[in-house]
């Protein structure tokens, strides 16, 4: 069966043609504000890393990286799933100073994506990195920091109504801050998907606070990886979706983990082999920048601010044909 809805009375607001502009306009708009707010530059990054150095991001944990042989250099490529660990690394090659950073054009396959009107298996993102001082790993600096993505998201949605008029989406400035466990703590009958639309509904713009660890039920809210974010000083950026009437993630993000968080999450999450790898070495080691990183989602943010109901609308990816068939019914034009 599709998991794909479609809203009563559905229309795209805007022609293809216009559609195409309005993706080129947000991705060059929304880079420049990102990287005004945070001091950021643009660098060069991988498509695929060694499976061996503990680079890649597990995500959850069981999802399947795709990866291939190449037999000129000896050794297996993994396609990324996302660029949170490269990222830290880059900042030290770089010489990244601290208060300056990175961002960088990430693609990524996640095979095992389940897909919707929200997810694809295909993920673009713009990823970013910034070096950071250990005095600056507090929640301060963390809710500072999403103030500022929120501004830059804010500011990229006011000048694209301008170009785009049909436009009406207009995303709301002030930032309400939360904890997974208060939020369970207010809605303990609900999911944490549900627990997210109802925060959300009712407060527009919210930053979710500590995903990773255990709450009082003896569940985490979500994931996460134990290896990039310090699971007590991260977060998800969410916005109410009044096309799709749900939270919207739009960015997964936070400080990152130092030796004692690493060396904490590591045995909470039951992966203490990874201390043998590289990059984990490293880190364990003190010899990576601190730092606090995050991505934005491309087409996500792309369908929030034009108004689409399926990210089929603004990105091009492979779909079921139930899926495409639903779509079509619909009137709902899969890139």
């Amino acid at each position: 069966m599709s998991k794909v809805i479609i809203p009563a009375d559905y229309r795209m607001p805007l022609s293809n043609n216009e559609l195409q502009r309005a993706i080129e306009f947000i991705k060059a708009e929304f880079q420049k504000n990102l990287c005004a707010e945070l001091n950021l530059h643009r660098v060069s990054a991988p498509l695929f890393v060694d499976g061996k150095t503990g680079l890649n991001d597990d995500l959850n944990g069981v999802e399947r990286a795709v990866t291939f042989d190449i037999p000129d250099v000896g050794t297996d490529g993994q396609v990324v799933h996302s660029l949170a660990k490269w990222k830290r690394l880059a900042l030290k090659r770089y010489d990244f100073s601290a208060g300056t950073g990175l961002y960088t054009d990430m693609n990524a396959i996640r095979r095992d994506e389940v897909v919707d009107n929200l997810h694809s298996i295909y993920v673009d993102q713009w990823d970013w990195e910034k070096a950071i001082d250990r005095e600056e790993r507090t929640p301060l600096y963390l809710k500072d920091t999403v103030r500022r993505i929120v501004t830059a998201i804010c500011d990229t949605s006011e000048h694209l109504r301008r170009q785009f008029p049909a436009l009406a989406y207009r995303p709301d400035r002030d930032v309400y801050f939360i904890t997974t466990q208060e939020l369970e703590d207010r809605f303990p009958e609900l999911t944490p998907s549900q627990r997210e639309s109802a925060i959300c509904e009712k407060h527009h713009t919210v930053f979710l606070m500590q995903i990773g660890g255990k709450l009082n039920s003896g569940k985490p809210h979500d994931g996460r990886a134990p290896d990039y974010d310090d699971w007590t000083l991260n977060g998800d950026i969410l916005m109410w979706n009044p096309i799709l009437n749900r939270a919207f993630e739009l960015s997964s993000m936070g400080i990152r983990v130092d030796e004692e968080s690493l060396d904490r999450q590591l045995t909470e999450s039951g992966h203490d082999e990874r201390r043998k790898l590289p990059f984990h070495q490293l880190l364990l080691s003190g010899q990576l920048p601190q730092s606090i990183g995050g991505g934005v989602g491309q087409s996500r943010l792309c369908m929030l601010l034009i108004g689409t109901c399926h990210i089929g609308e603004v990105q091009v990816s492979l779909w079921d044909s139930e899926t495409q068939a639903v779509c079509e019914k619909a009137g709902v034009k899969l890139l």
